[in-house]
C-alpha cells in the first residue's frame, strides 16, 4: 500500500465526520449502534441512533429552529412531529462543544469540551470488552445493563414496564406511582388503579386486573403512546402510518379545567370546544404577568360590593377559604364584607345553604355548569365593569313608567264638573291603554322566557355551539347541492366551512310541534363531550328554517355496513308516513371484520352510559339504531340524533305524551300499559342494536324471511339458540364465522339477552352493559324475553 493511501486512511474518521457535518438534520447519516470507535459524538456529527425496525431514532436535537441548544432524546421517525418519548436535558439544554464518548473503562458520559464538565454518565457495569449504546425496537435506549425504560420522563411505550413508583413529569405537573396526576401545589386531580403496562392493542391493564381500553382496541398495527401533555392531561395517542399524524383515543381527564394549575391566581379558566381551554380575568380584575389576574381598584375595609360570577367555583383550599356552617345569603355576603381579608363567597343555591369565604389569591377557578355554585366577587364601589359570567338568573325588569301630561287649562272659565269629566276620560284611556301594552308585552315576554328555560337555552356553555345564519350555511354547502341522506326529519347536506372543516348540516323540513325536539338537540348535545358522541359544531334559528350543524362523519351510518342487502331504515318510515322522498343509494360498502363489530359495540355503549350516568342531568336518547351510529374513518362509533331525547332529573322517570323511536326497537313499556320510561328502554334498544351486529341482519327481516308466525321474535329465537339448541354459531354473522371469536360472541350475545327483557327493572343499567362486554364482570344465565311485538298502528 502506497504512503499517500496511509495517509488518506489515517485520516477517515475526520473526513468521516467532516461529510456528516455538511449533511442536513433531515438527512443525517443513520447507524446501528455508537461504540469506542465511534467516539466522540456531537452535535454537530449530523448522526443519529436508528432501531432495526426503523421505528424510532435517537440523536442530538435543537430546542428550537434558532440558537445554539441542543438536548439529546428518542423519538419516532415516521410521526410528522418526530415525537420525543424519551429524553435528557430537555428543559436544560446544552450547546454544541457538548459530545457523549465512551471511556476506555467501559462509561457512557456526555461532557461538555468547552467547560470540561461531566453533564450526565452512566457505567456499563459489564466484563464486555467493547460496551455499545443501542436503540431496540420497542424504542428502549439501551447501554449494556442500562436502558432508557426505567428512567421515566413524560411518555410510556407498549410494554414498557411501569414501576408503582415511577413518576412521570411534564413541567408543573407529575404522573405519581402510576396512579396519580399532581399539580404543582400537590393537588391530585385524578386518581385511578396503579397501571401496570401498555398493550399493543391498546388497553391499560390496571393493577386490580382490570383494564382501560382505548376507543381504537383490537388494532395491532400502529405504534401507541402514553403521555403527559403540557396540559396536565395524561393521554394515549395512536400514530396514523399513513399521515403520520396522533390522534387522541384515551384520555384521564375529560373536563380539562378541573386540572390544578391550568390558571394562574384570581384567573378563570373556561373550556373552548372539547380539547382547550382559556385563561380568562373576572370582572374588576386585569390580566398580570403570565396566567395570572390583579385588582384593578383597591376598596377600604369593610366595604365594596359584589359582582355574581354564575357557575364559577375556586378551589378549595384549607389556607384560602373558610366554610361557613349552612346560612341564608344575606349572612353570607354579610360575614365576608366584614372581614377585610375575604375576596369572595361562593353560595349554592341547592337548599343546602352552603356558603365559603375565600381569601386571596384565588386558586384554580373554573366555569362549569355542573358546579351549582355561583361566586361572588368583591371589588371597589366605584367599579365599572359587569358580569361576564351569567346564566338566567336575573329576573328582567318588566314595569314600563308612563308619563302623563295634561294640556294646559283652557283660558275661558269651565265648570267644575266638566273638567272633571275630562281628567278623568283622558287618564282612564291612558291608563287602559298602558294596561294593555303592558300585558301584550308580558305575554311574549313569558311566553319565550319559559321556552328558553324549558329548552336549557341559558345553559349553553361558553366557547360552545355557534350559531350560523342562513346565508352563511347556503354558502357552506354551495348552495344546498351536495345531498347526503334523506329522512323524516328532513335532508342532510355536506359542506365546508371557510377554515376548511367538513360538516354536514341537517336541515329540518316541516318542523312545527318539533321545535322542541330542535331545542333539545342544540341544548343537550352542547353539553356533551364523550369521544363516541358526534360532534355539534352549530345551529341555524333563522326565521323559518331550523338547522344542525355537525362534524362530517365521511363513512356513514353503521347500517351500511353490516346489513348485506343494505335498506334505509329512514326510507321505510317515510314510506309509511306518505313521504315520497328517500334516501339517496350508496355504494356497497367493506365487511366489517370481527373485532372492528366488538370496538364498535362497546363504544356506543360507553357513550350511552356517559349520557345515562356522567350527565349533570339524565339523558334518554329515545332511538336507538345503526342509521344513528356514525362510523370515522378508522370505524370509531358515534352515536348521533338526539332528536327525540329527553332531558331530566335522574331520580325521575319521565311520562312522554307520545311513542317515541323506531319500530323493531322500542322497548315493550312504549306501547304496553303506557308505564313510564326510564333509561332501561335505551338498554333494549342497544340490545336490538347489539344482536343485528352480530348476526348480520335486521331483526324484522328475520320475522318475514324464516317464518310467518306471530309467535316468532328476534330476541326468543337468539335465547333457544345459545340455552336450548347450544347452537350458537347459527347468530353470527356467515359472511364472517371463520374470524369470530366465541368467547366475545358469546359474551355479547348474552348481554343483548339481558338487555331485551320483557321488564324494564330486569334489565342492567348502561354501565353495568358496558362492563359486562369489557368482560370485567361475570354474566350469568338470563331469563327467556318474553314474546312482544310491536302492535299495527
Amino acid at each position: 500500500m502506497s504512503p499517500s493511501s496511509l495517509l488518506l486512511l489515517s485520516h477517515f474518521p475526520i473526513l468521516s465526520l467532516l461529510f456528516f457535518s455538511l449533511l442536513s438534520p433531515d438527512s443525517a447519516a443513520a447507524v446501528s449502534s455508537f461504540s469506542v470507535s465511534n467516539s466522540p459524538w456531537g452535535p454537530t456529527n449530523s448522526t443519529n441512533l436508528v432501531s432495526k425496525n426503523g421505528t424510532f431514532s435517537a440523536g442530538f436535537r435543537k430546542t428550537s429552529s434558532n440558537g445554539d441548544s441542543y438536548f439529546f432524546g428518542v423519538w419516532v421517525t415516521d410521526s410528522s412531529d418526530k415525537f420525543v418519548v424519551w429524553s435528557i436535558f430537555r428543559d436544560t439544554p446544552f450547546d454544541s462543544t457538548t459530545q457523549f464518548s465512551i471511556s476506555s473503562k467501559g462509561e457512557l458520559s456526555l461532557t461538555n469540551i468547552s467547560s470540561n464538565q461531566t453533564l450526565w454518565s452512566v457505567s456499563a457495569n459489564s466484563n464486555s470488552s467493547s460496551p455499545q449504546l443501542v436503540l431496540n425496537d420497542n424504542g428502549e435506549l439501551q447501554f449494556n445493563t442500562w436502558n432508557s425504560f426505567n428512567n421515566l420522563t413524560d411518555t410510556i411505550l407498549p410494554n414498557q414496564p411501569i414501576s408503582k413508583i415511577s413518576i412521570m413529569e411534564k413541567g408543573q405537573f407529575r404522573f405519581v406511582n402510576a396512579s396519580v396526576l399532581l399539580s404543582g401545589f400537590n393537588d391530585s386531580y385524578y386518581t385511578t388503579t396503579a397501571i401496570v403496562n401498555l398493550t399493543n392493542d391498546g388497553q391499560l391493564m390496571l393493577l386490580d386486573g382490570t383494564r382501560l381500553v382505548a376507543s381504537d382496541y383490537g388494532k395491532t398495527d400502529r405504534l401507541r403512546r402514553l403521555t403527559l401533555d403540557p396540559n396536565g392531561n395524561l393521554q394515549l395517542y395512536s400514530l396514523n402510518s399513513t399521515s403520520g399524524r396522533w390522534r387522541v383515543v384515551w384520555q384521564a381527564v375529560q373536563e380539562l379545567c378541573t386540572i390544578r394549575g391550568t390558571c394562574g391566581a384570581n384567573a378563570i379558566c373556561v373550556p373552548v370546544g372539547s380539547n382547550s381551554t382559556q385563561c380568562v380575568c373576572p370582572p374588576g380584575y386585569k390580566n398580570n404577568t403570565g396566567t395570572g389576574c390583579t385588582l384593578k381598584s383597591k376598596y377600604p375595609s369593610s366595604s365594596g360590593k359584589f359582582l355574581q360570577l354564575d357557575f364559577v367555583q375556586f378551589g378549595n383550599l384549607s389556607q384560602n377559604s373558610t366554610t361557613l356552617p349552612p346560612t341564608n345569603f344575606a349572612k353570607c355576603q354579610s360575614t365576608c364584607l366584614q372581614n377585610s381579608s375575604c375576596v369572595a363567597f361562593s353560595y349554592k343555591f341547592t337548599g343546602q345553604r352552603d356558603c365559603i369565604n375565600l381569601f386571596a389569591p384565588l386558586y384554580d377557578g373554573y366555569w362549569s355548569p355542573a358546579t351549582e355554585t355561583a361566586t361572588y366577587i368583591r371589588v371597589s364601589e366605584s367599579e365599572t365593569d359587569t358580569s361576564n359570567f351569567t346564566g338566567m338568573t336575573q329576573m328582567i325588569e318588566t314595569v314600563c313608567p308612563v308619563r302623563l301630561s295634561l294640556p294646559p287649562p283652557p283660558n275661558e272659565n269651565k265648570t267644575t264638573a266638566r273638567n272633571i269629566s275630562i281628567i278623568v276620560i283622558l287618564f282612564s284611556l291612558e291608563l287602559l291603554a298602558g294596561v294593555l301594552s303592558f300585558w301584550a308585552f308580558l305575554k311574549k315576554y313569558s311566553k319565550y322566557r319559559d321556552m328558553a328555560r324549558t329548552f336549557g337555552l341559558e345553559y349553553l356553555p361558553a366557547g360552545g355551539p355557534r350559531r350560523f345564519s342562513y346565508a352563511e350555511l347556503k354558502a357552506a354547502t354551495s348552495d344546498f347541492s351536495n345531498i347526503v341522506g334523506k329522512g323524516g326529519y328532513g335532508v342532510v347536506y355536506k359542506g365546508q366551512l371557510p377554515d376548511g372543516r367538513a360538516i354536514a348540516v341537517k336541515r329540518l323540513r316541516n318542523i312545527g310541534g318539533g321545535e322542541a325536539e330542535f331545542w333539545a338537540e342544540v341544548t343537550i348535545i352542547a353539553r356533551m363531550h364523550h369521544l363516541n358522541l358526534v360532534r355539534m359544531w352549530g345551529f341555524c334559528a333563522d326565521k323559518d328554517q331550523r338547522m344542525l350543524v355537525y362534524e362530517y362523519v365521511s363513512n356513514g351510518s353503521l347500517d351500511k355496513f353490516i346489513f348485506p342487502a343494505h335498506t334505509n331504515l329512514n326510507e321505510n318510515i317515510n314510506k309509511e308516513e306518505g313521504d315520497t322522498n328517500t334516501t339517496l343509494l350508496q355504494p356497497p360498502r367493506p365487511l366489517l371484520d370481527w373485532n372492528t363489530r366488538y370496538r364498535i359495540a362497546l363504544g356506543v355503549a360507553r357513550a350511552i352510559a356517559y349520557l345515562h350516568e356522567e350527565c349533570l342531568e339524565w339523558v334518554l336518547h329515545c332511538d336507538i339504531k345503526p342509521e344513528n351510529i356514525l362510523l370515522e374513518d378508522d370505524f370509531c362509533p358515534k352515536v348521533s340524533d338526539f332528536g327525540l331525547s329527553k332531558l331530566t332529573n335522574k331520580k325521575d322517570k319521565v311520562t312522554m305524551s307520545k311513542i317515541r323511536g323506531t319500530r323493531g326497537y322500542m322497548a315493550p313499556e312504549w306501547v304496553i300499559h303506557r308505564e313510564p320510561i326510564t333509561a332501561k328502554a335505551d338498554v333494549y334498544s342497544f340490545g336490538m342494536v347489539l344482536l343485528e351486529i352480530v348476526s348480520g341482519r335486521r331483526n324484522y327481516e328475520f320475522q318475514r324471511e324464516l317464518m310467518e308466525s306471530d309467535e316468532w321474535y328476534f330476541p326468543k329465537w337468539a335465547f333457544d339458540k345459545v340455552y336450548i339448541e347450544k347452537k350458537m354459531e347459527d347468530i353470527v354473522d356467515p359472511r364472517i364465522i371463520d374470524e369470530a371469536n366465541d368467547e366475545a360472541v358469546e359474551r355479547m350475545v348474552k348481554t343483548a339477552i339481558w338487555c331485551v327483557q320483557d321488564r324494564a327493572d330486569s334489565r342492567p343499567s348502561m354501565g353495568k352493559v358496558a362492563k359486562m362486554l369489557e368482560g370485567t364482570v361475570e354474566i350469568t344465565e338470563p331469563p327467556k324475553p318474553a314474546i312482544f311485538c310491536m302492535p299495527d298502528e
